[in-house]
């Protein structure tokens, strides 16, 4: 009988852990497509209505760090988004491109023997904004000297992973992000008067990830 012990310390000692990571101390770094989607609205642009913004999809990164066995922190970033901007009355007008990384606190639900981590955040955004230009359509318009303000906002954001194995995961997450800005141009008429203007927009967009990570 005293030896059924150590057959079971034995055993235990070969079997294959069933730890899937994400626990306190881990790095988390994820790679996929992310597409955002734009839910954008403005003042009225020149009596023509408000601002029109395409969807774009570019490279996603995360970073992040397991600061308990359930707690995390997360910083995203992206390649440049580029967008189509445009009126319903004229077609697109002008083109820009921003950046939009956000530092988040999440929770991750389940322990670290969890082969499915879901997890929500919550955190700040700032969105910079870039290469903001005319097409032939708006310089024809009599529109010149673009530029958009960056902005800071509320983020939030919800996911889940799937530990394939200790040290890979797939993953799927959803951002919303507070986007709020001024679009700032200047208008030329026939007579070759130029007023300024400031037009408040709402970009407020979702983001739509999905990748792949590894955790060490």
């Amino acid at each position: 009988m005293k030896k059924l012990p150590l057959v079971c310390l034995i055993a235990a000692t070969l079997a294959p852990s069933l730890t899937f990571a994400h626990q306190a101390g881990d790095f988390l770094f994820r790679a996929g497509s992310v597409t955002v989607r734009p839910n954008e609205g403005s003042d009225n642009v020149m009596g023509l209505g408000s601002f029109n913004v395409n969807n774009d999809t570019q490279l996603g990164l995360t970073f992040g760090y397991m600061v308990t066995d359930n707690i995390g922190i997360e910083l995203l970033g992206a390649t440049p988004f580029k967008h189509d901007v445009g009126l319903k009355a004229t077609g697109t007008i002008a083109t820009v491109k921003h950046l939009p990384p956000s530092l988040m606190a999440q929770y991750y639900f389940g322990t670290k023997e969890s082969q499915w981590r879901p997890y929500l955040g919550a955190g700040i955004n700032y969105t910079t904004f870039f290469s903001e230009e005319f097409n032939n359509t708006g310089k024809g318009a009599g529109l010149s000297n673009l530029s958009v303000d960056d902005s800071w906002g509320v983020a939030l954001q919800a996911g889940v992973d799937y530990n394939i194995d200790k040290n890979w995961m797939v993953n799927t997450s959803v951002w919303w992000m507070n986007i709020d800005t001024d679009v700032n141009f200047t208008s030329t008429d026939a007579a070759g008067n130029r007023t300024n203007h400031s037009i408040s927009t709402r970009l407020d967009p979702w983001a739509f990830m999905f990748g792949v990570g590894y955790k060490f």
